[in-house]
């Protein structure tokens, strides 16, 4: 009797963690005035600016630092700057700076919260033109636009809760399983974020001057680094390049039709 009533308090507790999580992640929705999309953010635009500048140096350090030519650093610099002062990015209160790490393995691109964006050598290498590195930033500027750091991090807050609840009531199997659908979830919104960039990228620049279309070279750039390691699309954050080329051509469609 006494562990079936302290089972049902445990439920309860449990059922008040997860309900409170939700209240308190949905009355944090607003609408993103560059995007229009709805989202539920904690962070205010000086949180996330903090926040990428506080983490920059970090995350250069752990790719070897700046690459030690000028050249090649003012030239990430002018491809940025010029997609930011040709787009509604130069509207949002971020604070833009483009970074080439000197990291000759590891090819990827990435942004921080706030506007602080990072091309590893690896990558901008194997770039072809400077329409190409235009769609790799373009990219990571539509990142920092679509807030999705800060999204991410609401939605993690709102998953670790309901795991707690969870955990708290019911038993140790249960809790892993709230976890895996945990992970789904965020899963499926790190693809929702990758397609919503690649579409803000083609608008950046077709505003900015550079050929959309070079975003596609780029897309068969990482598929063909990724080779035989490529990982199923239903077991990656990022959606599948072939996937992601068509998502491209349909935003090459629709905005060089305005």
């Amino acid at each position: 009797m006494k562990r079936s009533r302290g089972f049902k308090i445990r439920l309860l507790i449990g059922a008040a963690i997860i309900l409170f999580s939700l209240f308190k992640y949905y009355s944090n929705r607003t609408t993103n005035p560059y995007t229009g999309k709805k989202q539920s953010i904690e962070l205010t635009p000086e949180d996330e600016i903090a926040i990428g500048l506080h983490s920059a140096p970090q995350m250069a350090e752990q790719h070897g630092g700046l690459y030690p030519n000028q050249q090649y650093q003012d030239l990430v610099k002018k491809v940025g700057y010029n997609l930011v002062n040709n787009s509604i990015a130069k509207e949002t209160p971020y604070r833009y700076n483009f970074h080439l790490l000197r990291d000759p393995q590891v090819i990827n691109a990435f942004a921080l919260p706030g506007g602080q964006i990072f091309i590893t050598y690896a990558l901008f290498s194997k770039l072809e033109n400077e329409d190409q590195l235009a769609g790799v930033l373009g990219h990571e500027i539509g990142h920092v636009v679509g807030r999705h750091s800060a999204e991410r991090m609401a939605q993690q807050g709102l998953t670790q809760d309901i795991i707690s609840g969870v955990m708290v009531g019911s038993d140790a199997n249960t809790g892993q399983m709230a976890a895996m659908i945990a992970n789904v979830i965020n899963m499926k919104y790190g693809r929702g974020d990758e397609l919503e960039s690649d579409e803000l990228g083609v608008k950046f620049m077709i505003e900015a001057g550079y050929e959309p279309e070079e975003m596609i070279g780029v897309m068969e750039i990482l598929k063909s680094a990724a080779g035989s390691n490529r990982i199923p699309e239903f077991q990656n954050t990022h959606p599948d390049p072939e996937n992601r080329i068509e998502k491209i051509k349909e935003a090459i469609e629709k905005y060089h039709k305005k």
